[in-house]
């Protein structure tokens, strides 16, 4: 050991933010070790490194006591006193004891614990690093399939994309650039293990925040996220300042910003909603694009039962129940979805007409059941690109249809085919051929 060795153990220091006295500390550790097992097991040592020159030097640490009867661990007072007059009963003295071909030794030996240290040090910061961004959204590199997972390169550190975490309708080839959402970051004997999802609502999340400067900024804010991935997602956004319109903000200029979330998750539909701090309106609009005539809330029950037009029905509940059950979701209440027509005839028979069902987040509806998805309702059929936007993309509020409910909220909706801009279903006109064909 010399000043070299000082010197590369600072710059270390420097490079992998390892401190240098944890280092030197470590290595004196393995020298007692390495001592003990080549030049005697059962001595009681202590191993110094000169901070100043690196040179290393070992002590004997030996015990005053007035009978001798290990020398290797005792001393005699007379001995101690030899040495220095003021040892009494009971002290330690120590003695210098460094063999002459330690140096060897000792260079095997720290270069040992050095890589050690660096290695665990590496894997602490990363650790340290990644902790800090559970909840966050990364970009990586999609490296290999490991089984059904998915190893992404994140730079630093691989990441694994569980099976559960994946979308099925994607496909994940090597060399692919995705972002993920960090879900946890586990401590293993092999380091860190970081796990990402391209499943979870906080992905959809953190993507507005990057392409809407309003909700990273504050202006707009994202109060709930209802999500099945791969299929269809609704998110609710809410401004404080009335000046400001959030569900355009979101939609950006001719659909610019929702369409490319939409292209980051492979073609994921997304239902942007104008969140609302009155339940009943929250929950008509929740239903987008379906228009509702009547809410009524039971706050007790926590049950919400809406009216909508008979040839809107089939599209308010959705392909399998999925509209309902993301409103369901979004809203934290349970929906009951009845036609006017069945809304009158159970008012006719005093309210007993067959059996309500409510959607909540966790029920699916059987297709085909009662209603086909398209029965009354082809989205290309009604809606036109520009319709509520002009061509510079400015929202027109004059060609905006009448609200419902004593003004229940507009929201905007995106054809993710046709990258279209689509307005809400309020000003759709029942269409005169609205009957499916036998």
């Amino acid at each position: 050991m010399n000043m070299e060795f000082i010197q590369a153990l600072e710059e270390l220091e420097k490079e992998k933010g390892i401190a240098m006295d944890v280092l030197l500390e470590a290595i004196e550790a393995a020298l007692i070790s390495a001592y003990k097992r080549n030049f005697g097991s059962l001595q009681n040592v202590r191993v110094q490194i000169e901070r100043s020159t690196g040179e290393i030097k070992v002590f004997a640490r030996k015990d005053v006591s007035e009978e001798v009867e290990d020398s290797r661990a005792q001393i005699s007072l007379q001995e101690a006193r030899v040495k220095d007059p003021r040892y009494e009963l009971g002290d330690i003295v120590e003695i210098e004891v460094t063999p002459r071909d330690f140096g060897r030794i000792a260079a095997q030996t720290a270069k040992q614990v050095v890589v050690q240290r660096i290695r665990e040090a590496e894997r602490g910061l990363i650790y340290e690093e990644f902790s800090n961004r559970e909840g966050d959204i990364v970009n990586g590199i999609v490296q290999r399939q490991d089984q059904k997972n998915v190893i992404i390169d994140l730079g630093k550190i691989e990441a694994v994309l569980q099976p559960s975490e994946q979308i099925n309708i994607e496909g994940y080839h090597h060399g692919d650039r995705i972002k993920t959402y960090i879900v946890e970051v586990k401590k293993t004997t092999k380091g860190p293990q970081v796990l990402v999802s391209r499943t979870h609502p906080g992905l959809l999340k953190r993507l507005f925040e990057l392409e809407v400067p309003e909700i990273h900024d504050g202006v707009v804010e994202l109060k709930s996220v209802a999500r099945e991935a791969g299929a269809r997602s609704k998110i609710a956004v809410w401004a404080e300042d009335e000046n400001v319109d959030p569900v355009g903000a979101c939609v950006g200029p001719k659909g610019m910003r929702v369409q490319t979330v939409v292209n980051e998750l492979k073609g994921e539909k997304i239902d942007i909603v104008k969140w609302d701090s009155d339940p009943a309106k929250f929950v008509a609009n929740s239903l987008s694009p379906a228009k509702v005539v009547s809410v009524n809330i039971s706050e007790t029950e926590k049950i919400a039962k809406v009216v909508v037009p008979d040839y809107q029905l089939s599209l308010a509940i959705g392909k399998e129940g999925q509209n309902a059950r993301l409103a369901a979701k979004l809203t934290g209440w349970k929906i009951d979805i009845k036609s006017e027509s069945q809304s009158n005839a159970m008012a006719v028979q005093g309210g007993a007409y067959g059996q309500e069902e409510y959607y909540d987040e966790d029920e699916y509806y059987e297709e085909g059941e009662y209603y086909d998805e398209g029965e009354y309702y082809d989205e290309n059929e009604y809606y036109d690109e520009g319709e509520y936007y002009d061509e510079e993309g400015q929202y027109d509020e004059s060609l905006e249809g009448d609200s419902v409910n004593d003004g229940l909220e507009n929201d905007h909706q995106v054809d993710t085919n046709s990258g279209d801009v689509v307005a809400d279903a309020e000003v759709v006109e029942a269409p005169k051929k609205g009957r499916k064909k036998k």
